[in-house]
């Protein structure tokens, strides 16, 4: 059931929130700020979150933009939130409901011909025998060859990262920090010797490599490869022949549904709903929720140390320990006070890369849309309306195409798009008979050279494409449209704080993942 609760109110008062030390506070409500804040209170911390936002939930958020349809305005599929998080926190019982699609993946072809892939194996074979026996065979292969790796990527993402100390330290707590690290590098040499040293080759071969030239090692068909590819650009201003982009396939297999891989469910009553259980969760550990309550810096004192945090609207907040969900950018050259860091992390950070190709377009239309590739016109959803439905993905070039309008300064003539339909499962985000549609667009420009995104012609042109381009397989579309909301780059980073429109607070090159974010050397 899609609940308002916390978005409408907070959990503590303004007085109660300046009167108290806090053990902990958390800026920002986005689900990490909120998993740190229900685990902190449930080790018996007082943990108080402030939120900038009238809603929690940063990018995993539902809002009702047009009257009777519920929006998950960012992140809109659930896969890689840990299984272990859900289960600790008990996120079922706090009102989280997955939905598992009928169908993984759904690519209409201009030329009549569609992929369709599902959870059974047999079916899968057959779909892609239409267009390569040879890649019919080649795919499990592929998939379990991931999946091999998937056993190391979760042991590094379950595992807390081997910290780099940057202080005087005691030297019972360096002791403590060199018999952790041996005991991670311990861990970690274990599952590489169990990949053997065959398997360890082609894991560095994909993570170094293209991901055009991995696809193109394992596969023949176009459309396959193009299908696979899309997993490898998603929120990125990367071409899948960028070397090291391959690494982003393993998340193809790396998320889960109640236990099985590669299953990217919708959420009841929208991705908001994932945020609104951890805030449960949190509040019934102890932890406070204050919305409308933006922090506008740090407070460092005399030592060096912190003191809490200073909100815009000048109320002090005090605590010791403080954790922003915001991004590295925003953090760091944004709420600490200069002089407080180091200048070789100052310019790491500066640095970093957030460049963002995507546009985020939400739709209310009033009927399912209709594939013409998929034969008569039912008005009942189908398999296809339950998938992530690939649009302008029909080939690589497609694909290159579109990052090499981006990189001129453009947008994408024919923007690859990622549709999902999450009311072809959840009835609770739309009236009986209409649905919401959900479109991940690539690639836009941060500040295209053509134009600019304040401007409303300029944003409409963009958004029109996309919608005669969707009219292309599916015809009727945009005949169909009640009406939209539209996040560009800049729009999710002033809505929502991500720097640069990075989905992803910050771009996944291999040089910037796990002990190398946010800076190598500054974990």
């Amino acid at each position: 059931m899609w609940r308002s609760g916390l978005n409408s109110r907070s959990t503590t008062s303004a007085q109660a929130l300046k009167e108290k030390k806090w053990d902990a506070l958390v800026i920002g409500s986005g689900h990490n700020g909120l998993t740190a804040a229900a685990y902190l209170a449930r080790g018996g911390l007082s943990v108080a979150v402030l939120e900038r936002r009238h809603v929690i939930g940063g990018a995993a958020v539902t809002e009702e933009i047009i009257p009777g349809f519920k929006f998950s305005r960012c992140s809109y599929l659930q896969s890689l939130l840990r299984p272990s998080v859900i289960r600790e926190l008990e996120l079922k019982r706090h009102g989280l409901k997955l939905l598992k699609p009928t169908a993984t993946t759904f690519t209409p072809c201009l030329d009549g011909r569609y992929l369709l892939l599902g959870h059974d194996d047999e079916r899968n074979y057959l779909e892609i025998s239409k267009f390569s026996k040879y890649d019919a065979d080649a795919f499990p292969r592929y998939e379990n060859q991931l999946y091999k790796f998937c056993k190391l990527m979760d042991f590094v993402l379950d595992s807390q990262a081997p910290e780099t100390l940057h202080w005087d330290s005691s030297f019972t707590a360096w002791m403590r920090d060199k018999l952790e690290k041996s005991v991670f590098w311990a861990q970690c040499l274990r599952h590489v010797m169990a990949l053997g040293q065959k398997d360890m080759v082609n894991f560095m071969d994909l993570l170094l490599s293209p991901t055009s030239k991995v696809l193109n090692k394992w596969f023949e068909s176009d459309i396959l490869k193009a299908v696979l590819a899309g997993d490898a650009i998603v929120g990125s201003m990367a071409s899948i022949h960028t070397p090291g982009s391959g690494y982003v396939l393993l998340h193809h297999v790396m998320g889960e549904t109640d236990g099985e891989r590669n299953v990217w469910s919708h959420v009841e009553g929208g991705m908001g709903s994932v945020s609104t259980a951890i805030s449960n969760a949190a509040i019934e550990a102890g932890a406070s929720i204050m919305t409308n309550a933006e922090v506008s810096q740090l407070m460092i004192g005399n030592s060096g140390t912190i003191e809490g945090v200073l909100l815009a609207d000048g109320t002090r907040v005090r605590s010791s320990v403080v954790l922003s969900n915001a991004t590295p950018h925003r953090t760091f050259l944004g709420l600490v006070p200069r002089d407080a860091l180091p200048e070789d992390f100052l310019r790491a950070i500066e640095n970093s890369d957030y460049n963002s190709g995507t546009t985020k377009i939400n739709v209310a239309v009033d009927k399912l849309p209709w594939f013409h590739c998929c034969g008569s016109n039912n008005t009942e959803a189908g398999p296809q309306h339950t998938a992530t439905i690939h649009i302008c993905s029909e080939s690589m070039d497609n694909i290159g195409s579109a990052c090499q309008d981006a990189q001129n300064g453009l947008p994408s003539k024919r923007p690859v798009m990622e549709m999902t339909i999450p009311s072809s499962l959840d009835k609770t985000i739309s009236p009986p008979g209409k649905h919401v549609v959900s479109l991940f667009t690539q690639y836009t420009p941060y500040k295209p050279s053509d134009g600019s995104w304040e401007n409303p012609t300029y944003r409409e042109a963009y958004a029109k494409r996309c919608f005669s381009l969707i009219d292309e397989y599916a015809p009727g579309f945009s005949s169909s449209i009640i009406g939209y909301d539209m996040l560009t780059p800049p729009d999710l980073e002033r809505e929502f704080g991500l720097t640069g429109g990075n989905i992803f607070h910050g771009a996944t090159g291999l040089d910037s993942l796990f002990f190398m974010r946010p800076a190598k050397g500054w974990l």
